[in-house]
């Protein structure tokens, strides 16, 4: 189960919107990766994402904008 502390932690780094993108991008990516290897998942690809992006094997670069 998804602990609250952990996605309360990411979104205190970057823009919450940033870390949803971020994070289903990375879902794909892993679910096509198994699908191209014809691997079985025991676990959904969101959960994994997140936990990768909590233990910060990848992390979200600030992209700064004109206004800043």
């Amino acid at each position: 189960m998804l602990n609250p502390r952990d996605t309360y932690e990411l979104n205190q780094l970057n823009s919450p919107y940033a870390n949803v993108v971020a994070i289903s991008k990375r879902a794909r990516e892993i679910s096509e990766e198994a699908e191209e290897n014809h691997v079985i998942m025991s676990e959904k690809p969101l959960k994994i994402a997140i936990a990768e992006f909590v233990d910060g094997k990848y992390v979200v670069d600030k992209v700064e904008t004109e206004e800043e």
